[in-house]
Formats: C-alpha cells, sequence, structure tokens
C-alpha cells in the first residue's frame, strides 16, 4: 500500500512540474505589448526584405552568376550568397508577406544550378560545387504553385526537379535503400576540410591523430558530407556522416516523391501512381530502419554499422513535417517533447555528454528547426504545443531584437539569449529566421 501510495504521489509531482515547465493552454493570447513588440520584428523584416535581394547575372571570381534576382540570408557582413535549403525558409516568409514574384525567382534560379550541374549546390560559390545540401526546391515549387496554380510553369519546373532527384538518388544511395549525404571534393579539399576540424570542433579535436594520408581523407569527407547535411557539425553522426541514413533527409525526399505524384496528377500523367508507390516503399523502410520500438520514437541509422545512432534530434519533426509519421508515432514524438524543448524553444539535439562542442546541439535553436516542429505539430492536430513553442521562440527573437536592433543566426533555447555554441563568429541574419519568425507570428495572431 506504501508503495502504491508512492508511486501515485511520483506521478501527481511529476505531472506539476511537467505542467509548469510547459503551461497547458487552449491558445495563446497575446498581450497588447506583445502584439506591439512582435509587429515591430515584422517591420523591420519587411522593410530589410530588399537589402537581401541580390542580382549577378554574370560569373565573378567564386560567384556563379545566376539569371533572375536572388535572397541571401544577411544584409551584410557573412552569407552573401544564395544558400540552398536556408532559402526553403526564408522562401515561407516571402510568400506569406506577398513576395510571390521573389520567391519564384529563388526557384528558378536553382532550377538553372539543377540544369547546369546536375544538382542544386551548397550555394552559388564554386567552393560548393563539391556537394548540395538537404533537399527543399520539390517543396518551394510546390509552394510556388499553390499560390499561382501556374501549370505551365509547373511542366516546365519537372524535368529539373526529376534531374535533381535523380543525383541524389544514384549518387547518395545506401546499400539499405534509404539515403545519405556525400561530396565529390578532391583529395585536397578534403585534407584542408580534415584540419579546419579543429578550428570548427574546438582544441579537443586533435588533427595529430590521423595516422595516415588516407585516415586524413577519410575524416575529412566525412566533414564535407556532414557540410551538405546542413547540420555541421553535429553530435548525430559521430563524425562519420557518410555511414547515416538521416531521418531529415530520407524524410525530404519522401515529400519529393509525394510531390512528384501531385504534379503529375494536375498535369494529367499517368506517372503519378508510380510515385505514390515509391514514396510508400521509402515509407516503409524508414519505419523498418529508423524506428526504436523501445520507445516509440526515430533515430538516424548507421548502415555501415547497422545500427541507429543514439543522439535523439530535432530531425524528428521532419517525420510530421512530411506527414509520415503514424497517429500514434505522432503522439509519441509530442508526448516526448520534453527532450527537447525548453524555455526558448527546441534544441536542435537533445542535451548528452559530448567529446566536442557542436553548434547544431544543446543549447542551440535555430529558426528552421522551430517551423518544422510548430507546422509538424501542427498537421498531427497537436495545436497546442506548435502554440507554445511558436510563442517561445518569437518571445525570444523579440526579446534579442530589442537589445540589438537585429536578427540573428540561431538563439539560445534555455537562457533566451544569442550567447550560443559557435564554430564561426555568428551573423547577423534575415534569411531564415526573418521566414519563420513571419510564419510563428502570423500563427499566433491568428
Amino acid at each position: 500500500m506504501k508503495n502504491l501510495l508512492y508511486c501515485i504521489l511520483t506521478l501527481v509531482a511529476f505531472s506539476i512540474s511537467y505542467s509548469c515547465k510547459f503551461p497547458k493552454t487552449d491558445k495563446i493570447v497575446l498581450s497588447a505589448h506583445e502584439k506591439e513588440s512582435f509587429d515591430s520584428v515584422r517591420q523591420f523584416i519587411k522593410s530589410n526584405w530588399i537589402n537581401t535581394i541580390r542580382t549577378h547575372t554574370k560569373d565573378s571570381s567564386t560567384l556563379i552568376g545566376l539569371p533572375k534576382p536572388y535572397t541571401v540570408p544577411s544584409i551584410n557582413g557573412m552569407f552573401q550568397e544564395m544558400y540552398y535549403w536556408d532559402t526553403y525558409f526564408t522562401n515561407v516568409g516571402l510568400i506569406l508577406e506577398g513576395n510571390v514574384d521573389q520567391a519564384k525567382n529563388n526557384c528558378d534560379n536553382m532550377l538553372f544550378m539543377v540544369n547546369k550541374y546536375g544538382y542544386m549546390l551548397n550555394g552559388n560559390r564554386t567552393f560548393f560545387l563539391n556537394r548540395s545540401q538537404p533537399p527543399y526546391l520539390s517543396m518551394m515549387i510546390r509552394d510556388v504553385f499553390n499560390h499561382t496554380k501556374d501549370i505551365n510553369w509547373l511542366k516546365e519546373c519537372l524535368p529539373g526537379l526529376e534531374k535533381e532527384y535523380n543525383f541524389w538518388m544514384s549518387k547518395r544511395i545506401s546499400p539499405i535503400g534509404l539515403n545519405h549525404f556525400s561530396n565529390s571534393a578532391s583529395d585536397e579539399e578534403k585534407k584542408d576540410a580534415a584540419l579546419g576540424l579543429r578550428k570548427r570542433l574546438g582544441k579537443n579535436y586533435d588533427t595529430a591523430a590521423f595516422k595516415t594520408e588516407a585516415e586524413m581523407l577519410i575524416s575529412g569527407s566525412h566533414a564535407l558530407s556532414e557540410c551538405e547535411s546542413g547540420w555541421d557539425f553535429n553530435p548525430r553522426f559521430s563524425n562519420r556522416s557518410e555511414d547515416f541514413c538521416p531521418i531529415d533527409l530520407n524524410c525530404n525526399l519522401y515529400m519529393y516523391e509525394k510531390n512528384f505524384a501531385f504534379f503529375n496528377a494536375r498535369i494529367q500523367n499517368k506517372d503519378s501512381a508510380k510515385w505514390t508507390i515509391v514514396a510508400e516503399k521509402r515509407k516503409a523502410l524508414i519505419n523498418k530502419y529508423m524506428y526504436n520500438a523501445t520507445d516509440s520514437l526515430f533515430y538516424d541509422y548507421d548502415f555501415v554499422n547497422q545500427k541507429k545512432s543514439p543522439v535523439y534530434s530535432a530531425a524528428i519533426f521532419n517525420l510530421l513535417w512530411s506527414e509520415i509519421a503514424t497517429p500514434e508515432q505522432a503522439k509519441s514524438i509530442a508526448d516526448g517533447l520534453a527532450k527537447i524543448e525548453f524555455e526558448f524553444g527546441v534544441s536542435a539535439c537533445a542535451p548528452g555528454e559530448r567529446k566536442y562542442s557542436y553548434q547544431w546541439d544543446y543549447p542551440n535553436g535555430w529558426a528552421n528547426l522551430q517551423y518544422l516542429a510548430v507546422k509538424g505539430l501542427r498537421n498531427y492536430g497537436y495545436e497546442e504545443d506548435a502554440g507554445r513553442i511558436a510563442y517561445k521562440f518569437v518571445r525570444n527573437v523579440t526579446a534579442n531584437f530589442k537589445k540589438t536592433n537585429n536578427l540573428w543566426e540561431k538563439y539560445n533555447i534555455t537562457d533566451g539569449t544569442i550567447k550560443v555554441n559557435n564554430e564561426y563568429e555568428m551573423p547577423t541574419m534575415m534569411g531564415w529566421t526573418a521566414g519563420v519568425f513571419v510564419y510563428l507570428s502570423d500563427y499566433l495572431s491568428k
């Protein structure tokens, strides 16, 4: 009886603790002061979109010329080229604020690079020719098409999209049928990447540990592959990015396959049913290799060593965003938010012991991950959780905007500051921070 009473009291205490940490509300009600603060950030964003547009139609030094004006992440300083996955989240904000034409320009510029090189580069620089970034072009095109309903433009896009998809399926496919990140770097580029890890991961990374040139080339190749993941660098892959089939990459390619079904149906092409079958096969493989029945959650899969990564990450939200998860799996993800949600948003990874300091790790919160979390949770009806996370991050961005008059690349989701784990001096940023802020603040205002 005493043991039963103890268990009941423990459960009650946990319930109270959890509800205090993540207060339950049907809908976030913004105060007049909060609305005013959020509006000041929105006005800054609206006034500065124009300052992130670049026009360079000719190649110049390392810069690859693009046919149409394109969006860069930062007004000045670092990041003065168009980046691949960054631009998806930027486009989300551009479209919501009525800048559909610029969002379409960004898609057209990416298709130009796909048709020129056979894949979308990490960004429009020649030093990015050895890798891509997480594939988002299909979703960008669908977002634009949903607004323009331009069937002729969609038909023009499809050959390029299929070319990009074929790149991932021919150059980035693993023996188990799922995809992984890689690169096409020269030996010299791999050596440079290996030596650069000490600067990016800190003094604990001992480049003198390379006993042979072959070891250095392998390490450099993994590093460049992790750069292709966009999560450079993170603890998910144990510094062996090429050996893993990541959750997020495969969710994105599932969305490509579902979008191909949708696009082909819209242009009345008989290939639509074929793509649905392909998508379902990928979904089955994701469940086979990445699902952990013990905790009902998903983890990246190390296909070389045939085991799951021990690191739980915000990549889990791509399963909700892509709608791969079953309702039961979505509930497990929502129930497990405490692993990764903190006072000011969602962390890149759950806390854990690390040998190195990674920027894609706790306590860093990146805007794009907040978007995937909120949009994914909304897809399954978890509006309460979505609203709470949206509010936390918008409040974080707003508070730091008041102090600095700027938006930033990433934020600390434990103390609400910009004191984060950095691998380089953190830049101010419009880009995905602006795009996601527009989406989240719109959501909270409805």
